[in-house]
């Protein structure tokens, strides 16, 4: 088993939100593995030992089988051994602190993703373009009032997709910043910046806590919303969630409260990520924005590319049903594994040029959203908000670069840019 264990430095920079803020380091270190162990296993102090898959191909492979991985056995994300001891003591020995489509299996994870499924299908989402553009075209508006300069994180891309989400959903205008709020403190529970009331360094079980905390004010929130929705019911996928059904019985009150979560969080915070990350991109390569600006036939390329090199969600873990072989490694039943996205999404097997941003490249076969059954609900949402937004500021957008550090968040789970100031110039 020794020259399957990763080197250690190499380990720990999986497990620090440090790291995938700077990125540099992390980056480094899957290069190293892809080349060298690509199914390696990290050994660290106060984890569960867990198999690191970084090749693009494998993440596929162990993705589309989900009878030999599972989702749910385990915690789905990274955690250390006492947060996963205090999440079971306040659940009553499940690993999971909430349980939305990312912790089920089968046969529950397709009863449950039928249920909104109609809702983000291609067919759907399209005929909500019209809506859509104009949400677009009003932040463009808003954007260029702000005499040609703003934190394009904080005045557009976490704005922009929330206002669809929460349209879609059914929550109110008013109530955006509060899901905002809530939203960060989530995703941002490991960066001192975005946290709820504690710093960067933290006891992991106190983390635990503050993260049933968060639940907790969504739960109140979506209580509400689910009583308002069930006396009278919308066109809207609140209603359809609250009026739900499993098995002809009404979907109890926990996993409703889960669903709610799960499209007001992650509906918008990965959207908002792949947008800021591909403006972030174009300031840097002045050369890929030209391509744009020239050929504006380019942006569904520009979308793709631009989730591929942002990764915004950077891993989840699978749980080994049986014994597998895998890369002549042997992956015992109950063995833990981390699907390494970023990884994947540089792989040079995969990608030709990986470290480089490129507008014209075809980007489809990224990981970013997942694959297989547990494929991201809302990929075509998000595709279609992205070129939607896309189309509007280039047919404005004259020139636009850095003024100042861009940075991203602290996160071993989801992450992206939390600000990145720019100068534009918007005809």
């Amino acid at each position: 088993m020794n020259d399957a264990v990763v080197p250690q430095d190499i380990a720990d920079l999986l497990v620090s939100p440090n790291a995938y803020a700077e990125q540099t380091r992390l980056y480094a270190g899957l290069r190293w593995l892809r080349a060298n162990n690509p199914l390696g296993r990290a050994e660290i102090e106060d984890f569960d030992p867990f198999w690191i898959v970084t090749k693009h191909a494998d993440i596929l492979e162990i993705s589309r089988q989900n009878e030999l991985f599972h989702n749910g056995d385990r915690p789905t994300t990274l955690v250390t051994r006492s947060a996963d001891q205090k999440v079971r003591s306040l659940t009553g020995g499940s690993p999971h602190l909430i349980r939305t489509l990312v912790h089920m299996d089968a046969p529950d994870h397709f009863r449950y993703r039928r249920i909104t499924q109609a809702w983000f299908m291609a067919q759907k989402v399209r005929s909500l373009e019209d809506r859509i553009r104009v949400i677009a075209r009003n932040f463009v508006d808003d954007m260029a009032s702000r005499g040609g300069e703003c934190d394009f994180v904080r005045d557009v891309a976490l704005r922009y997709p929330l206002r669809v989400v929460m349209e879609i959903l059914g929550v109110p205008t008013e109530d955006e910043p509060r899901m905002l709020k809530l939203t960060q403190e989530l995703f941002g529970s490991q960066d001192q910046e975005l946290a709820r009331d504690f710093g960067a360094t933290f006891d992991p079980a106190t983390h635990v806590k503050q993260l049933f905390e968060v639940f907790a004010d969504f739960q109140a929130y979506f209580t509400r919303l689910t009583e308002a929705r069930r006396q009278t019911p919308r066109e809207d996928v609140a209603s359809v969630i609250a009026n739900a059904e499993i098995d002809g019985k009404p979907i109890s009150h926990f996993e409703a409260m889960s669903y709610y979560v799960i499209i007001a969080t992650a509906g918008h915070d990965t959207t908002s990520s792949s947008t800021s990350g591909a403006i972030w991109a174009l300031c840097e390569n002045p050369g890929e924005f030209r391509k744009v600006k020239e050929d504006r036939g380019l942006i569904p390329k520009l979308v793709e590319e631009a989730v591929r090199w942002t990764t915004p969600v950077q891993h989840f873990m699978r749980t080994a049903t049986t014994d597998v072989a895998l890369r002549a490694r042997h992956i015992a039943k109950g063995d833990w594994l981390m699907l390494c996205y970023p990884s994947g999404n540089r792989d040079e097997e995969a990608f030709e040029a990986p470290e480089r941003f490129r507008v014209d490249r075809d980007a489809s076969r990224h990981v970013a959203f997942g694959y297989g059954a547990h494929v991201c609900l809302g990929q075509h949402l998000a595709r279609l908000e992205m070129r939607v937004f896309f189309e509007e500021l280039f047919a404005r957008l004259q020139s636009i670069e850095l003024a100042g550090e861009p940075r991203r968040s602290a996160s071993t789970f989801v992450g992206g840019p939390k600000t990145l100031p720019v100068r534009f110039a918007l005809r």
